[in-house]
């Protein structure tokens, strides 16, 4: 085979020039002459942010009614079995709260996990006092996306005073505001998963939810009792990276699980050919004498 030593030569020459001349053309610039530009907040979403309580309780003593117009507290939704996803949002939200609650219900539709039989959602309208048919016109409606027969019952949307929702709000370290202009809310996207007993586990992001995040946030916030020993291994191994929103592999925890791994296999194999060479010494002293 013929190397062409020319072209690899004009190769290299182009390399190593790109890679020297590549700082420079970074530096066009002088410092002195930069302008750093920071953009204001717009206006409608000054004040809205996401401070997160890992690991708070939620206020349980709130009252609330429910879409079917039961007087409850915030702690009934909490049954010490079933980890919780909740929202902050409200029917005639005009656009943010149904891409953020299709998103999120998309994302569920491929996660094995049931709704009502794994976990439950309950959904804090921001609007104080929002009417009870127009609660349950919203809830039917996503339910009927979700597509699971049996999963009414595990969603549930109350309404409370101004003041209630507002500590519901505070607590979950949300911060919104009513745009008097606009005649709407502005409030963060996000949800919230809380353990069966009403401890605050993650905060999830965005409009659009991936089912591996989901399900490994679900898992998490149940504390063990849902989800396979699969997923348990995973979370082990895999931690929240909230700078990209999903889980990541925490490099130590994958070559100590690894490393146990490997001993037991080890630990197997050798069982295997001490009980294989017993088996043969036996076979060997109760051959009959020749």
């Amino acid at each position: 085979m013929r190397i062409d030593l020319g072209r690899w030569l004009r190769l290299a020459v182009m390399f190593v020039t790109a890679t020297v001349a590549l700082p420079a053309y970074g530096d066009v610039v002088p410092p002195s002459e930069r302008v750093e530009r920071t953009e204001e907040v717009p206006k409608p979403l000054r004040g809205v942010d996401v401070k997160e309580h890992l690991g708070r309780m939620l206020p349980k003593g709130l009252a609330f009614r429910d879409d079917t117009g039961k007087r409850l507290t915030l702690g009934e939704v909490f049954d010490g079995k079933h980890p919780v996803i909740l929202t902050l949002n409200y029917s005639s939200c005009p656009m943010l709260c149904s891409l953020q609650l299709n998103g999120l219900v998309a994302g569920l539709k491929d996660v094995e996990l049931g709704l009502n039989q794994d976990y439950r959602i309950v959904t804090v309208a921001l609007e104080p006092d929002e009417p009870v048919d127009v609660g349950t016109r919203t809830l039917n409606r996503y339910l009927t996306q979700y597509g699971r027969p049996e999963a009414r019952g595990g969603w549930r949307i109350l309404a409370g005073s101004e003041q209630n929702v507002k500590a519901f709000a505070d607590a979950i370290g949300f911060s919104y505001h009513y745009d008097e202009d606009r005649k709407e809310y502005a409030h963060p996207a996000a949800v919230v998963l809380a353990s069966p007993d009403g401890k605050i586990s993650r905060y999830l992001y965005g409009l659009e939810y991936a089912p591996k995040t989901l399900r490994l946030a679900l898992v998490e916030a149940s504390e063990g009792r849902v989800g396979s020993t699969i997923d348990r291994l995973i979370l082990y191994c895999y931690h929240y990276d909230s700078s990209v929103g999903r889980y990541a592999p925490v490099a130590q925890k994958v070559m100590q699980l690894g490393g146990a791994v490997t001993v037991v296999l080890l630990g197997i194999f050798l069982t295997i050919l001490f009980r294989a060479d017993a088996k043969k010494k036996r076979r060997f002293a109760e051959r009959p004498a020749t």
